[in-house]
């Protein structure tokens, strides 16, 4: 029986050597693109007036797949720390360059996706190859750049807001609220100096399309009454036009922060000032941090994230990086809400 069982088992074992083996064809790269223009670190400042211009020449070493290939390639952008998460595609070519790339498409692009203005950002580049469609992207090392965009003065979608504190002049384009994204929600601040003041808003620099409030319901109405603001301030106004609905809030504007000499305990109060349209405040700061809110609550408060001169809702502290004698202002007249320290 023993006989037997090792027969049988070299003759599957005999059966089984001489079986041609089958392999799926295995791809040998040599090496992945590599980026040499530009060089990793170069540092860019991108100016408005060459907005037409082209950046630089992306350019690249070729993959080496082992034989000659027809390979394509994806120049990738990143925003973020450098993973390529959420890859931003510039271009794909069948060369080893593209130069295509503006000065303002590529600012555009950044703005778009929330890398501060004026303010110098590392970004990340990388070559991605592709030669079929079963076979695995490439990607090259990454290079890192140093880019300063600009910030693009853009014409934001307005309504005019006439009334009785600017002598019903719907052409006062000083007097507007503005859409930041053209969505149909506009918003600005007006300064009222008396208690009986009324208002209304246009579409346009003239009283064709115009909206008011009957009833003071909230709700606005096409040629409707005006809008009475019962008691004179400076006021943030919220306009609704998907559904016709409008709000208008008083607000009082003080500076807090451990750089103020009430620190974060209690605002200093700021002051509307006509001739600049914005709010002002002389004060002696120390080094540390400030920010902007109204009413002497934080349920309207603005900060500077990013540190880039642009004010944000809920935004981080502003620092205050020496002490002195400053007189602050308080932008709110603009599309983009700002501010100014200036040391006396």
């Amino acid at each position: 029986m023993k006989k037997y069982i090792i027969i049988s088992l070299i003759a599957a074992l005999f059966l089984t050597s001489c079986q041609e083996k089958v392999f799926d064809p295995v791809l040998q790269i040599g090496a992945a693109a590599a980026i040499s223009t530009p060089a990793d670190g170069t540092s860019f400042v991108l100016d408005e007036a060459n907005a037409a211009d082209i950046l630089t020449k992306f350019e690249w070493a070729a993959a080496d797949y082992g034989f000659p290939a027809g390979a394509s390639y994806t120049l990738e952008l990143d925003l973020g720390d450098g993973s390529f998460a959420a890859p931003i595609n510039l271009g794909t070519v069948n060369g080893l360059a593209i130069e295509n790339v503006t000065v303002g498409g590529f600012n555009t692009t950044l703005l778009a996706n929330g890398v501060p203005d004026n303010t110098e950002s590392d970004v990340y580049v990388r070559v991605v190859s592709n030669v079929a469609s079963d076979v695995d992207p490439v990607a090259s090392e990454k290079i890192t750049l140093k880019v300063t965009p600009y910030l693009v003065v853009i014409d934001y979608p307005i309504l005019h807001v006439p009334g009785s504190y600017q002598a019903w002049d719907p052409a006062n384009d000083s007097t507007v609220v503005y859409s930041l994204k053209g969505d149909g929600f506009y918003e600005g601040y007006a300064n009222f100096t008396a208690a009986d003041d009324k208002f209304k808003y246009t579409d346009g620099p003239s009283w064709d399309t115009n909206w008011g409030d009957t009833g003071m319901d909230g709700i606005l109405d096409p040629g409707g009454d005006d809008i009475a603001i019962g008691a004179e301030g400076f006021y943030k106004l919220n306009v609704n036009l998907n559904d016709l609905t409008h709000t208008f809030t008083k607000t009082d504007w003080g500076l807090i922060g451990d750089a103020t000499p009430t620190a974060w305990d209690s605002d200093t109060d700021m002051v509307f000032d006509a001739a600049s349209g914005t709010l002002k405040l002389t004060i002696d700061l120390t080094a540390g941090k400030i920010k902007f809110r109204a009413n002497d609550l934080w349920d309207i408060s603005l900060g500077d994230t990013d540190a880039n001169g642009s004010l944000e809702y809920g935004g981080d502290d502003i620092v205050v990086a020496e002490a002195g004698n400053y007189t602050v202002e308080l932008i709110l007249n603009k599309a983009i809400y700002t501010y100014r320290l200036t040391k006396n």
